[in-house]
């Protein structure tokens, strides 16, 4: 398998590029990429530290690096596409073409994608992930009248990461409950749940990869057996079937398609965009 080095370079975190690249990477199945962020170049002898590593880099490999960058200032961007990589410029590429369709010159401001250039949004972001935090795993269940969805599931189906990418992203208040022997034998949701039926979504997922992440967790434990995650997943979805919870299987999507696909299912409004 061919193995090519990428290089993310960023004025701030390099968020962005990470993102941004990673789209781009996941076409090429059959290369093993490995990724070095290089954030914070803010200055242009930064920029030629960078330069000088990309290049040694190219060097030891045989093969020129790939370079992603959101680089704003110009002498910066100028300094990286120096080096003997292949330069994939974000800002260049998008910028230019909407400063001509907007009709103005953008403000080429650093820090502007993941600053806190929002009083309010950030507010809402961290009041947003403090509740998904204290709601993780049915905590605060006299605050689900705030929540905007409260996910359901057998333990390990993706609930908690999921509730905290929403909150963290997006501004969402989002709960979990993770459903138990009790439930399961009473075959039927909490009181406390089936009061807030409206913001309810469940979450599914494949016995034998419930198994897999179970048995990282507790190893040849009772909790992780596959008869005893066939019996919770099945058990779960006739529940989510009696009680007309909509539900997703989780087994094939990260963290970000599930959150997603909970937002756009129940017609959830952003507070804040990423």
């Amino acid at each position: 398998m061919t193995r090519r080095t990428i290089f993310f370079v960023s004025d701030q975190t390099g968020v962005t590029a990470e993102t941004m690249g990673h789209s781009l990477l996941t076409q090429f199945e059959d290369i093993e990429f490995r990724q070095v962020t290089l954030p914070f170049i803010s200055s242009v002898d930064k920029a030629e530290q960078a330069v000088r590593r990309i290049n040694a880099t190219g060097a030891a490999d045989g093969l020129r690096p790939v370079v992603f960058s959101t680089l704003v200032r110009e002498d910066l961007r100028t300094v990286v596409a120096g080096s003997d990589g292949l330069m994939l410029d974000f800002f260049a590429a998008f910028l230019r073409p909407l400063e001509g369709e907007l009709g103005v010159k953008s403000s080429m401001r650093e820090g502007r994608a993941h600053g806190i250039t929002n009083r309010n949004a950030y507010t809402a972001r961290i009041e947003a992930t403090n509740f998904a935090l204290s709601a993780d795993d049915g905590g605060a269940r006299a605050e689900y009248r705030r929540a905007d969805v409260i996910l359901v599931g057998v333990s390990r189906s993706g609930k908690t990461p999921t509730c905290v990418y929403m909150a963290m992203q997006y501004g969402i208040f989002a709960a979990n409950y993770p459903l138990t022997e009790e439930d399961f034998e009473n075959n039927r949701l909490p009181t406390m749940l089936r009061e807030h039926s409206g913001k309810l979504f469940g979450l599914t997922i494949a016995p034998t990869r419930l198994q897999q992440i179970r048995q990282e967790r507790r190893p040849d434990s009772r909790y992780s057996s596959l008869a005893q995650c066939e019996f919770e997943v099945l058990r779960a979805e006739a529940m989510f079937r009696r009680f007309s919870v909509p539900t997703l299987d989780t087994t094939e999507y990260s963290i970000e398609e599930i959150a997603s696909r909970v937002i756009e299912r129940m017609g959830i409004e952003r507070r804040v965009h990423p």
